[in-house]
């Protein structure tokens, strides 16, 4: 199933809706058609939590209900589907990786990129220090961002004062419905609420200097990201996660095409190594990592003020965001 958090108003609060038939319907009112009529508060983490109870509840109450009456039509302000309770970032894709590297070098390192060009050229292979550290062949490597700095589909960004080089990153976005603690990867996959379109934008031009600090990405990373607006069903998108197809478009022109084929760890894997020893709660997101090619630092497409830009994942859907002049 999917849902979204629709305002009817500017001043009105968002509201949890269930799509049916390309409509939006309350998700208050199709639990009440269902026979549930003393619901206060809806809280869509939670209601994940026991999804197999719950969606049945929504497919009788979906079937009862009367579609075009209790459908809404927002004039409000996207807003996010949940509040993020924390926010750690992978980076599962080896071809980002290096292909970032050699992009970055490309803008930022003209001399390092000329050399780096002419060992590629004569031995065929990636230069060794676009290629991901020894680590990230052992486990999956991750960050800790900032989980209040999250827009919804349709916000502005503005580019820091402090940098000059703002970049995007298509990411798949998901998360956590139950608690996990010392997970399988099969369980740890069974914890998933959720998938959602996120983009994890970033200062290049300050990055590297934060990386080689050793305590990894800081402002770089955590003045801005965006999820969309929708999320999508773990059961919906489990079954076909690794062949997604995916795209990022700027001013309706498409830059890039991809995929989520490809990870070195499996989303389970990862969130189980995340696991070991250390509690994870509900309501805590991850980002895949950038799908190869689903970065400016990658494609050559930078972003500047007045820009659109789209990124898309098949069956999840479509994040939206514009860049401030």
């Amino acid at each position: 199933m999917r849902f979204k958090r629709i305002a009817a108003s500017l001043d009105a609060p968002a509201v949890l809706m269930v799509q049916q038939k390309e409509r939006w319907v309350p998700v208050a009112a199709v639990l009440a058609a269902a026979g549930n009529t003393a619901v206060e508060r809806i809280d869509l983490i939670e209601m994940l939590g026991d999804w197999d109870r719950n969606r049945q509840r929504l497919e009788r109450g979906l079937l009862k209900i009367d579609i075009d009456a209790a459908s809404l039509d927002a004039t409000g302000p996207d807003a996010l589907p949940f509040e993020p309770r924390s926010y750690r970032d992978f980076m599962l894709y080896e071809r980002h990786v290096i292909d970032a590297g050699r992009g970055y070098a490309r803008r930022f390192l003209p001399t390092a990129h000329r050399i780096a060009s002419i060992y590629e050229s004569i031995l065929r292979r990636p230069f060794p220090a676009f290629r991901p550290h020894p680590l990230w062949y052992r486990q999956p490597i991750y960050y800790m961002g900032n989980h209040l700095a999250f827009v919804a589909s349709g916000a502005e960004i503005r580019c820091p004062s402090y940098s000059n080089a703002l970049d995007y990153e298509l990411e798949l976005g998901f998360v956590l419905a139950k608690p996990l603690l010392n997970a399988t990867p099969d369980e740890a996959l069974a914890a998933i609420g959720g998938f959602v379109v996120f983009n994890d934008f970033s200062a290049r031009d300050v990055q590297l200097a934060e990386m080689r600090s050793g305590f990894g990405p800081q402002k770089a990373k955590h003045f801005r990201n965006a999820m969309a607006s929708e999320l999508v069903t773990a059961d919906e998108i489990l079954p076909v996660l690794d062949t997604l197809a995916a795209e990022v478009r700027i001013n309706g022109h498409c830059v890039r095409a991809t995929s989520t084929q490809g990870m070195q760890h499996s989303v389970g894997e990862a969130l189980a190594h995340v696991s070991r020893d250390e509690q994870l709660h509900p309501g805590e997101f991850f980002g895949s990592g950038t799908l190869p090619g689903g970065s400016g630092m990658e494609n050559g497409v930078w972003l500047k003020p007045g820009d659109v830009i789209e990124l898309t994942i098949e069956r999840i859907g479509t994040l939206r965001n514009i860049i401030a002049a």
